[in-house]
């Protein structure tokens, strides 16, 4: 593909000025881009899928999709496939809680205790932090259990949830400090679905994707599957040109309000424009005017850069920062194989969301094709020649991961055998109230190590007693026995947790 002329980059730069794109640019932007997007892949080739989505203040800018949603079945990607958009969803319960807010139904600046009695929060800790706290990640506040329970095992309830509230225990980092973690946002529902009897799935639903006509946005997966409804699966691209599907992927039980939507380009592209308007879409004011954009208000400032991303505060679901000079309010999800990327210039009134199933060799690609959405836009000149280069840089970082992957396992295999007692001696279910139930069990001549919807092989630490494994793959953990004064293992340490044997 040729570079773009002079004059086209001058159309351009004058179609960004005005804040919209004229249909002759809304053209030649999208045979540039899926042309682009198409190379990327191929190129890439660790991602099975893409989807893409700009909008501009009028609307749909160009959507597409590229590859396939699942190398299981070879369903192609469209516009219409979902995929899972992880940490994007705290946007979209940040917006709900927000608009609760607005009608006078809870005040977001209001101490816990004012509005969650009983919490189940220790009192000073719910005397102190607010919902703005919690959803702005400045709490100075943790709840390890539920966060885990609810995006990894899946094993929860209800009443577990409301009874582990008591877990929230202060961070080392103090409050009004900015710390990202998914606590924030769970304990903050697990509390509003006490006071109010609805779950954050019905709270989203009612607020934000019923209002927008987000009709193939959800957080019930499973049924979405039962459906018929193609839905990306998570995948790795460990092995050149052979994607594999994860090990690990997401059901309603590990769909969370921190991350557990799934979207589509089209959705994603309501999404944006709505962001874009502050809540009106298709010329119609569907959410009340100032309730979006109060979203992105900065609540605490950060001082931090993800790739070429400079951050420098966090409102209610989004990161605020900069992508070159321009301001650029996004945020961006990964979870086991799944990649999302949404965000918007509010200056430009310009939005880009990418999905990708692949987050561990082209994590990256979704920003990569993203960026090149703004600076076409923006005129870059000699584009393609500059994302050529980028693309290298993506290629060589897939390889540099690649070669220390397979590194990594070929060490661990060579590991001499650390447990003094024969494999069936540490077979057995061991409990630990904050976290569940983790059994060992024999597969093979090894051990395998399950908590909830997650398992996995292991292999061997270099600790006496005890065990490596990737209930997230290629997130190493110890598994640690301890045994007894008779010699046989009574308990073990997993998440710096101690599980006594049952």
């Amino acid at each position: 593909m040729r570079s773009r002329s002079m004059g086209a980059l001058l159309a351009a730069a004058l179609v960004c000025a005005a804040g919209g794109a004229s249909a002759q640019d809304r053209a030649a932007f999208g045979a540039a881009m899926d042309a682009f997007a198409s190379r990327a892949m191929q190129r890439v080739e660790a991602a099975p899928g893409l989807a893409v989505a700009v909008v501009d203040q009028d609307g749909l800018v160009h959507a597409a999709g590229f590859g396939v949603a699942d190398v299981a079945t070879g369903a192609a990607v469209t516009t219409d496939t979902r995929f899972y958009i992880a940490s994007a969803t705290k946007s979209f319960t940040a917006l709900s809680l927000a608009a609760m807010a607005r009608r006078g139904e809870v005040d977001l600046d209001a101490p816990l205790a004012d509005w969650a009695p009983p919490s189940g929060v220790p009192a000073d800790i719910a005397a102190r932090i607010t919902l703005t706290d919690l959803l702005s990640h400045r709490s100075g506040v943790d709840n390890d259990p539920i966060a885990f329970r609810v995006a990894y095992s899946g094993d929860w309830t209800p009443e577990v949830l409301g009874r582990l509230t008591a877990e929230t225990r202060p961070r080392a980092t103090p409050y009004g400090q900015f710390v990202y973690a998914n606590a924030g946002y769970n304990l903050a529902t697990v509390l509003s679905e006490r006071r109010w009897g609805r779950d954050w799935r019905d709270m989203v639903e009612d607020e934000v994707l019923t209002p927008l006509g987000m009709s193939a946005t959800t957080a019930r997966i499973d049924a979405a599957r039962a459906s018929g409804a193609v839905v990306a699966a998570g995948h790795f691209g460990r092995i050149p040109g052979q994607p594999e599907r994860s090990p690990l992927q997401k059901t309603d039980a590990t769909m969370q309000s921190a991350g557990g939507l799934i979207s589509t380009a089209n959705d994603m592209a309501i999404w944006l424009e709505a962001q874009i308007n502050d809540g009106r879409v298709a010329g119609r004011q569907v959410l009340p005017a100032g309730l979006v954009a109060s979203t992105h208000v900065s609540q605490v400032a950060q001082e931090a850069t993800f790739g070429p991303y400079v951050r420098t505060g966090y409102g209610l679901g989004w990161q605020v920062g900069r992508y070159g000079d321009d301001v650029l309010i996004h945020h961006f999800g990964n979870f086991s194989g799944s990649r999302a990327h949404v965000s918007f210039m509010p200056e430009r009134r310009l939005g880009v969301a990418v999905m990708v199933n692949e987050d561990a060799f082209a994590s990256d690609l979704a920003d990569v094709v993203a960026n090149y959405a703004y600076d076409w836009f923006a005129g870059l000149p000699d584009i393609d020649t500059v994302y050529d280069a980028r693309l290298d840089t993506l290629i060589a970082e897939r390889d540099r991961r690649r070669t220390g992957i397979a590194g990594a396992v070929e060490a661990r295999a060579k590991r001499a055998r650390t447990l003094s007692l024969p494999n069936a001696a540490y077979v057995g279910d061991y409990v630990n109230p904050a976290y569940g139930s983790l059994a060992i069990r024999e597969t093979g001549d090894r051990l395998s190590v399950a908590i909830g919807v997650q398992q996995a092989v292991a292999d061997y630490l270099t600790e006496p007693e005890g065990l490596r494994v990737e209930l997230t793959p290629f997130r190493g953990e110890g598994v640690v026995f301890k045994l007894d004064a008779d010699g046989r293992p009574a308990s073990l340490v997993y998440q710096d947790a101690v599980f006594v044997r049952n």
